[in-house]
């Protein structure tokens, strides 16, 4: 399953991430992992090793074949991986919902790239997926992640006391959601 969704105004696409895109992420991350170590879970240094990208890609490419999750790299028009964005532990049944989670370049931030990205991919989970809801859980002093989720319309809804273990320790998060008629009210 190959196609790419664009905001050209933005000057980015998103496309689900290939096998030939395990390089460009294990750079992105290398040349990341400093700065994203605060809102990262502790990896061991096999991680950051090719292999391992190939297999994060090729486990992400299994769960999209079997609607569980989706990993798409947030590209520049030029072609250039500078981010990823995941809808994952996707539910069905009477739930329809997922959670969403994303990290951009370190030198791309502020950009409005992530924004833009979240936007598609939100347009993608409620047309295409035809889930009711996303949500997502971010550490309250992430503020750049917060200004993301409120300008794409996510509403706060709660504190989840040490929710996920986040650079060795159990952190709280902030939890937001959108639902489908919040992104897509003319179209209900």
């Amino acid at each position: 399953m190959s196609f790419k969704l664009y905001n050209t105004p933005q000057g980015i696409y998103i496309s689900l991430l290939k096998l030939t895109d395990a390089e460009a992420l294990l750079n992105l991350r290398h040349r990341n992992r400093k700065e994203h170590q605060q809102f990262e879970p502790l990896r061991d240094n096999d991680y950051f090793t090719l292999e391992s990208q190939r297999q994060l890609i090729n486990q992400r490419i299994l769960d999209a074949r079997q609607d569980s999750a989706y990993m798409f790299g947030i590209y520049l028009l030029s072609g250039e991986l500078i981010g990823q964005i995941t809808i994952s532990n996707v539910v069905r049944g009477v739930g329809q919902f997922a959670d969403i989670g994303y990290f951009i370049d370190y030198d791309m931030q502020g950009k409005g790239y992530t924004s833009a990205a979240v936007h598609l991919i939100l347009g993608y989970a409620f047309r295409s997926l035809g889930l009711h809801r996303l949500q997502a859980a971010i550490l309250p002093h992430n503020d750049g992640s917060r200004r993301v989720l409120e300008k794409n319309g996510f509403q706060a809804e709660g504190l989840a006391r040490r929710f996920i273990k986040i650079n060795g320790e159990w952190q709280d998060h902030r939890t937001y959601a959108i639902l489908a008629e919040d992104f897509l009210p003319q179209e209900q």
